[in-house]
């Protein structure tokens, strides 16, 4: 049984995510198209991203991850920190400032996994959402999308959750659910409603001086693509969408990608021809890896 927060997206079909309620469709709602990492493992501190100037503003010193660095995903419990990657994505409430810390002291840059799109229950904030927000289950236990459309409700509540990634040292976010437009979420949400709330969650991200990454949502990549750092998708090889993760390569944005059926030989060839940081994974998202 996959750990709550160890999970893809569910109903994203034909967007990565395998399975559920997705609608999919080739625009965006708003009426617009959508649109390998090196072998084995490196060297910790050596991590492959474009180095800003010096300057004190957070859009010259925030990090950048470029296409190809290796990863490593860790949702289910505390950090295991012996895989020898450059960058880790690990739960930002259930690792601690000092877990950070010893990952930094490695050489490892650490993202926070957020989710941004649905509420849990089990989170130590929940009870900061209001009853008028919750919609439909979104399948997994104690989970339900969230109404955002309501930016004024759930802003402040993001941004504490940001906060929290900035005062654990996180480097980066990842804030999943990024595509409640295209699920049965029991609002009426567009593609407009979905462009609004992920670029206002990356302005959040960034007024904090910290790096964001898009989750799947490969439909409205050509809207998205210069508001986020990276992205993180789940089972584009499956889906035959690998390619439309290609304008985040194209401006010099890793994308961090991961496969759960798809056996490494099946898809790993295609994700080096694409600069992709490719990886198959459980489905509970816990230390076990097979990369590219």
């Amino acid at each position: 049984m996959p750990s709550p927060s160890g999970r893809t997206s569910p109903g994203a079909t034909g967007e990565g995510g395998g399975g559920g309620e997705s609608t999919g469709g080739t625009t965006d709602g708003t009426g617009e198209p959508g649109g390998g990492p090196a072998a084995g493992s490196s060297t910790p501190g050596r991590t492959t991203e474009s180095r800003s100037p010096a300057s004190s503003s957070p859009e010259a010193t925030r990090w950048r991850p470029r296409p190809g660095t290796p990863w490593q995903w860790q949702l289910d419990g505390r950090v295991d920190p012996s895989v020898d990657v450059p960058v880790y994505d690990i739960d930002g409430f259930e690792n601690s400032a000092a877990d950070v810390a010893r990952l930094h002291a490695e050489g490892r840059k650490v993202i926070c996994y957020l989710n941004a799109g649905a509420w849990e229950d089990f989170r130590p904030d929940h009870k900061s959402f209001p009853a008028s927000v919750l919609g439909r289950t979104n399948g997994w236990d104690g989970e339900r999308w969230l109404d955002i459309r309501r930016l004024d409700v759930l802003r402040p509540i993001m941004e504490r959750r940001v906060d929290m990634c900035r005062t654990k040292g996180f480097d980066a976010v990842e804030p999943d659910l990024l595509e409640g437009y295209a699920n049965k979420t029991g609002f009426p949400l567009s593609g407009a409603d979905q462009v609004a709330y992920n670029r206002m969650i990356a302005d959040i991200v960034h007024e904090r001086g910290l790096s964001v990454g898009l989750k799947n949502d490969l439909a409205q990549i050509p809207q998205l693509v210069r508001h986020f750092d990276f992205a993180v998708n789940e089972e584009c090889a499956q889906y035959g969408e690998c390619e439309r993760l290609k304008p985040f390569v194209a401006a010099g944005k890793a994308v961090f990608h991961v496969e759960y059926e798809e056996r490494t030989e099946d898809f790993c060839a295609e994700s080096r021809a694409l600069k992709l940081s490719s990886m198959r994974k459980r489905l509970d998202l816990d230390v076990w890896r097979d990369p590219c």
